[in-house]
């Protein structure tokens, strides 16, 4: 006998250029794929354009994509963003307050419930996060300046 799943997972795939364009297009496509699926973007759209602008920035080789990739299982939206350059591991870290840039994993860890990186077959690697999709964001707490909503600025690795 062949039972559905209650809760079907819903996944979400593109590989798309190493370019400032092929950025925006990721964080488009992801809008409208959540629309699609009638799940909260607010969010998952700033995630998506931080990890995938880092994708353009530090995980850039010319002539290599890097890959968008969106699942919904159960209450729990993930996004990963793979590029080939895993000998540049990300890590977050509280920016000067001077610099212009370098805030992209300090907001990722603010609005994500978890994030990390995977190394992936070489060259490279995968930077994801999770959101709970059950949260009620207007009820979230205000976090403070510089803390990170986890106040953790903490990245997990998976091996």
């Amino acid at each position: 006998m062949n039972e559905e799943s209650p809760t079907p997972i819903r996944n979400f795939s593109v590989q798309l250029s190493p370019t400032p364009r092929g950025a925006r297009l990721a964080r488009l496509l992801a809008t409208e794929q959540l629309r699609a699926w009638e799940l909260p973007l607010d969010l998952a759209e700033h995630i998506v354009a931080e990890l995938a602008a880092n994708a353009v920035t530090h995980g850039r080789v010319p002539g290599r994509d890097f890959r968008l990739t969106l699942y919904v299982v159960a209450d729990t939206l993930r996004i990963e963003v793979t590029d080939t350059r895993g000998d540049r591991m990300p890590c977050a870290e509280l920016p000067d307050c001077e610099a212009e840039s370098g805030r992209g994993l300090v907001l990722v860890d603010a609005l994500a419930d978890k994030w990390g990186v995977v190394p992936g077959l070489s060259p490279r690697k995968t930077v994801w996060a999770e959101i709970r999709l059950d949260r009620n964001t207007a009820n979230r707490a205000p976090v403070e300046p510089y803390s990170g909503g986890t106040g953790r600025l903490f990245q997990e690795r998976t091996r």
